[in-house]
């Protein structure tokens, strides 16, 4: 077992500046396009073959390109989880950000009704939005082109989660202790009579234990190296290697090995062979700590 113990200090960020660009991306749209086709056509002169200085020329593009598509604002991009906003979220969101401004600046009933409506109406699109891309993701992620940002994605709501409490402890003055676990060789130390016992507990049909039992009844391996290949040996402990199914059995033997220690989300989180221990005494998440290492030793697990 790996553990990592990390003190944060709260203190004030000088903020980045962030240089203005240009909204290329704009002229995707096909009337953005031929409004800079024929803006730029004007700026040299309606020559159609450019002039042989290109720095001239590529001054006269960004030029051009500033005055037609516009420049973003410079600020700093929050981070959220926003990968999902599309444009009619984004207006609706706007739109309800002025009728807030709006209210706080004359309090009156009717100030306050138009920016409830809006605020409602914001929720509905926004869960329609993120109901509509992650159905969107899903379908991508079921391709052969998707599987490759499966792994990408996979781990990104823990991140989220933990960025999130960590800012919100460090926003109200509060002791955050954060215990990072990393199981030493977490997939070689699984105990198969563990794993068999934990499959059933969680209520696996007996069928499907046997037929896993079958799978690794008399595995056997070899080593490669520089000079060649070992003499094949048994393979008595662990998962296989590389196997779809092994993250499927490795979540079963976690969920049931720490069912007795785990607490409710932030105070614990989990991904595969990554835990997380969270508590606003140091006092405290060394205890959590020491419950966790007896309940994972004593089946097997280090």
């Amino acid at each position: 077992m790996v553990v990592c113990r990390m003190t944060l200090m709260v203190c004030k960020k000088k903020r980045s500046k962030i240089e203005k660009k240009t909204k290329w991306w704009k002229l995707k749209k096909e009337e953005c396009y031929e409004e800079f086709r024929q803006k730029l056509r004007q700026a040299l002169g309606g020559q159609v073959v450019l002039p042989d200085d290109w720095e001239t020329t590529a001054e006269v593009i960004r030029e051009t390109g500033r005055k037609v598509l516009g420049v973003s604002s410079g600020k700093r991009k929050e981070d959220k989880e926003t990968w999902w906003w599309n444009e009619e979220v984004q207006d609706s969101i706007q739109r309800k950000r002025l009728a807030k401004k709006k209210w706080d600046m004359d309090r009156t009933e009717e100030n306050r009704q138009e920016y409830k409506e809006l605020q409602c109406r914001v929720k509905r699109e926004v869960s329609k939005a993120k109901q509509k891309a992650y159905d969107e993701l899903y379908t991508r992620l079921d391709t052969r082109e998707g599987e490759k940002d499966l792994y990408r994605k996979s781990p990104t709501d823990a991140i989220f989660a933990l960025r999130i409490l960590k800012e919100k402890y460090r926003d109200g003055q509060r002791e955050l202790h954060c215990v990072f676990v990393d199981l030493e060789k977490a997939y070689d130390r699984v105990p198969r009579e563990e794993l068999w016992y934990c499959m059933r507990k969680s209520g696996v049909a007996e069928k499907y234990v046997r037929v896993v039992q079958d799978m690794y009844e008399r595995s056997r391996t070899v080593v490669r190296c520089a000079v060649g290949q070992t003499e094949e040996f048994k393979v008595e402990v662990g998962l296989h290697q590389g196997s779809a199914l092994s993250p499927f059995l490795f979540a079963i033997v976690m969920d049931q090995l720490s069912e007795e220690v785990r607490q409710e989300s932030p105070q614990t989180m989990m991904f595969a062979d990554d835990i997380v221990i969270c508590s606003e005494s140091r006092e405290q998440v060394e205890e959590n700590l020491e419950r966790w290492r007896f309940a994972l030793e004593r089946r097997g697990m280090k």
